[in-house]
């Protein structure tokens, strides 16, 4: 039988879309073809963006039978598990940093597949045969090293095989303890903390705000163009711009992931003010973008968190991931939950140092989570 070829593709839409999904079924909705297609067509990746796409598939026989989405990155916006360390230290030693190799869903920072497999094959057979595909390309364009994001711990082993260091951060997810109903869950909070959030919710509702869910059908292209305005005031009000995506490729995740998409929808009257979008998969709902058309006290936690806490229990959903960072999120009852990435950089002489910082920055991680497990909400014991 001839060895596996490595093949890096510079467009998801020259890979066949049920080739591609067939590797990826467990329901996760960031490595879909769709997905994937929408954020390249609708050109919120490309050469202006710092996001060259170069996907690694993996052959045998002319048969599809591994593949791990990766870019070239000219930067580390859009990322989340930030290495701006790294690149202070290449810069101060006069060195370039960039471009480096990314393997990760971009602007998504939500653990996942990052390694596609066909049936019989395991991440421990495949990834060297990638590890000399991004070893050669990176060579091939000068790369400072690579990097796989937000993977899952199936991949831990093989990739320490192959040297690669690990990071650790915390992110915040609520889990669903088999709750029926939203008291169910409020029933394990402190009673000033359950105020608090019943006072919250119920300033949204007394101002007039209500809310419907659109998923399927209902996400009308007109529903998505309100949506796109309400996302690009909001980034332009945070971050001086319009944001990582482009209306198209809303509009298209409209026609090609609708089965996937949640939008919590804000009305005032008969007007859209506010919406809250989220992915879902089987058993998780991923909260991803928020926008409004005028900031209402308290109406972010219900269309971002509350709302999403709600859907779940009604759907049986065993988590929901809202995003990254958020302190704010721990009063709400989003338990701190470790994440991780791996990396490996070519420049030796950085090694040690290197290692050093991620053994300390794991620490750190560690005892963050559990001063964050001490402010969460719920009864002493609980």
């Amino acid at each position: 039988m001839p060895s596996p070829e490595l093949v890096f593709i510079p467009a998801i839409t020259q890979i066949n879309a049920n080739h591609w999904d067939a590797l990826f079924t467990d329901g996760y909705p960031f490595t879909r073809h769709g997905f994937l297609r929408a954020l390249e067509e609708g050109g919120s990746l490309g050469k202006d963006t710092g996001w060259l796409v170069q996907h690694a598939c993996l052959y045998q026989d002319g048969r599809l039978i591994a593949a791990m989405p990766c870019y070239i990155k000219t930067h580390s916006y859009g990322e989340y598990l930030f290495d701006w360390a790294f690149a202070e230290a290449y810069q101060r030693h006069q060195l370039d940093y960039y471009p480096k190799l990314v393997c990760a869903i971009p602007f998504t920072p939500a653990t996942g597949p990052r390694l596609g497999l066909a049936p019989g094959y395991q991440p421990v057979q495949v990834m060297p045969w990638f590890e000399q595909g991004l070893l050669a390309l990176s060579e091939r364009i000068g790369a400072s090293g690579y990097q796989c994001l937000f993977c899952e711990p199936d991949l831990e082993e093989p990739l320490q095989r192959q040297n690669w260091q690990r990071r650790v951060n915390v992110q915040f997810h609520w889990l669903n303890r088999g709750y029926s109903h939203m008291d169910d869950f409020l029933a394990r909070f402190s009673s000033r903390k359950r105020k608090n959030l019943l006072k919250e919710r119920a300033r949204v509702q007394n101002s007039g705000i209500r809310f419907t869910t659109l998923s399927g059908d209902a996400l009308t292209p007109e529903v998505w163009q309100q949506f796109y305005q309400f996302y690009r005031r909001t980034y332009q009000k945070r971050a001086g711009h319009n944001g990582y995506l482009s209306q198209k490729t809303l509009l298209l995740w409209g026609e090609y992931c609708r089965d996937h998409c949640v939008l919590f929808a804000a009305w005032q009257d008969q007007t859209m003010v506010a919406g809250a979008l989220c992915f879902r998969s089987h058993n998780t709902l991923y909260g991803r973008y928020w926008g409004c058309e005028q900031e209402l006290e308290f109406l972010h936690f219900e269309a971002c968190y509350y709302q999403g806490i709600e859907y779940c229990i009604e759907h049986g959903l065993t988590r929901f991931d809202a995003g990254a960072q958020g302190e704010h999120k721990l009063q709400r009852g989003f338990e701190p939950r470790l994440c991780y990435g791996y990396f490996k950089l070519f420049e030796r002489g950085f090694n040690d140092a290197i290692a050093d910082y991620c053994r300390r920055e794991e620490l750190q991680m560690h005892q963050y989570q559990a001063q964050c497990r001490q402010q969460l909400p719920y009864k002493s014991g609980d």
